[in-house]
Parts: C-alpha cells; structure tokens; sequence
C-alpha cells in the first residue's frame, strides 16, 4: 500500500512539474508578430569594445555586426526584449524596446575636429552586405513591410544621431528593404516649394505622418529642428542642418502622398 501511494504522489508531482496539459489545436487568425519594427544603431566603439557592453547587464542588442570581417553575432533571443531603444517612440508606438530588434553596427559613429566638426566614420561594403541579407531575413520571418526599418536618430531625435549621416539608407531602398521618394516627384515639388514654403505647422504634420515624435505648436524650436535634422540624415545626409527647406519640404511631400 505504502508503495503504491509513493507512486501516485511520484505521477501528480511530475505531472504538476512538467506544466498544465494545454490543447493546442486550434490557432487564431487574429495575430502577429511582436517585433513590429527593426531599430539600427551603431556602437561608438571597436568590436571587443562593442561585446563587451553589449553582453553586460545594461544596454543591449539582438543583434552586432562586426566590420572585418562582417560577423553577424546574435546576443539576444528574437523573441526576448533587449534594451537598446531607451526612451523613444515612432509612429505613435512608445518605449521601442517591446515591440522592436535591435541590431547594432561596429562603428566609432564620429569624432570632432579642432572646430568641433563632426567627423563621420564609414560602414564597410561587407557590413552592409551582411545587414541586408540579416534584414531580409528578419523582416520575411516576422512578416514586416519596407517602413518598419528606422534608425536609433528617428526614434529618439532628441538624444541620439545613429547610425549617421554616412549609413546607406539608399542602399536598403534599393533592396526594397525601405520606402523612398522618387526623385522627378522630388525636383518637381521642389521647384514649386521654392517659390513658397511651407509654414512651420506643415512641416510638424509632415513628420509626424513620416512616423516622428514632434511638436505641434508650429514654432521652429530646437526639438523640431532636431526631428527635422534626423530626417535629412535619413533622406538628404548632404546637408543636416535642421532648416525647414525646399528640398526637405518636397522630400516630405513626396514620401506622404500615396503612390
């Protein structure tokens, strides 16, 4: 008797350890993925550097690609936060960290002259071949659309300026990868916007159907100059200077109207 007993309490207590019995035959329709956008960054520093912060147990990545060579090293889970987007929002969506990938660059970003210029650092052709292939990938498991890519300086313009000026946004329009404005639409509207600028509260509305967190006072103050600086970065990395002009107002424009 003593023995059997043993043995029942031995089945309930390994039937208790191993979980509820759930039925899974049935799924919904009514679902996605988590990952609802992929973030790019870059390090700011050199590749041992870069593990060694990013394997801490503060800031991290799901992902870091080397220079030389293009290592793609995976950190965390897809299916687990990390902590790369801090305080950020895009299109509506707050505290990206929930709901995106993050994939950080080696790069030392930028370093600043005797006149305090920035100075910006390239990507290598490998890293960034490794990157689309890696982008391809995610965005094809994850069932994300071109759009779903931003960069660190979009999603929180007012602190941060990765992954530069000198990241190949068009590279990754050519790959399908990102939306991007057709450039006859572009001159065209330019001409037109030269004669006539828009006012600032246009410009506001404007980034904010790109996706941006900004003002809607329609003054050109410091933060709207920021989220208008991160979006030439993006669009027109020539010139970043945070000047709501012509060009910028027929890029915005063009990228807005429905094709």
């Amino acid at each position: 008797m003593k023995a059997l007993i043993l043995g029942a309490l031995a089945v309930l207590l390994a039937g208790c350890a191993s979980g509820p019995r759930i039925d899974t035959r049935h799924t919904s329709l009514g679902q996605d993925s988590r990952a609802q956008f992929i973030v790019l960054h870059y390090t700011s520093s050199d590749l041992q550097r870069s593990l060694e912060i990013l394997k801490g147990d503060g800031v991290s990545s799901h992902y870091l690609i080397g220079e030389f060579p293009a290592t793609i090293y995976r950190l965390v889970d897809e299916d687990r936060r990390a902590w790369h987007a801090g305080e950020s929002q895009w299109n509506g969506r707050t505290w990206l960290n929930s709901s995106s990938i993050g994939i950080e660059l080696v790069n030392r970003g930028y370093v600043e002259d005797a006149q305090g210029r920035r100075l910006w650092y390239p990507y290598s052709e490998a890293q960034v071949d490794a990157l689309v292939v890696l982008l391809k990938d995610i965005m094809q498991r994850h069932g994300l659309k071109p759009g779903a890519i931003v960069g660190h300086s979009d999603i929180a313009p007012q602190r941060k300026v990765d992954p530069g000026p000198l990241f190949p946004w068009k590279r990754l329009a050519d790959e399908g990868l990102v939306p991007w404005p057709d450039a006859v639409a572009v001159a065209q509207q330019r001409q037109v916007f030269a004669e006539q600028l828009p006012d600032i509260g246009w410009f506001q509305r404007q980034l904010a159907a790109q996706g941006y967190k900004v003002p809607t006072h329609e003054h050109l103050d410091l933060e709207t100059r920021n989220v208008i600086a991160a979006f030439q970065m993006k669009y027109r990395p020539s010139r970043f200077d945070g000047e709501p002009d012509a060009e910028t107002a027929a890029l915005l424009a063009v990228l807005n109207t429905p094709s």
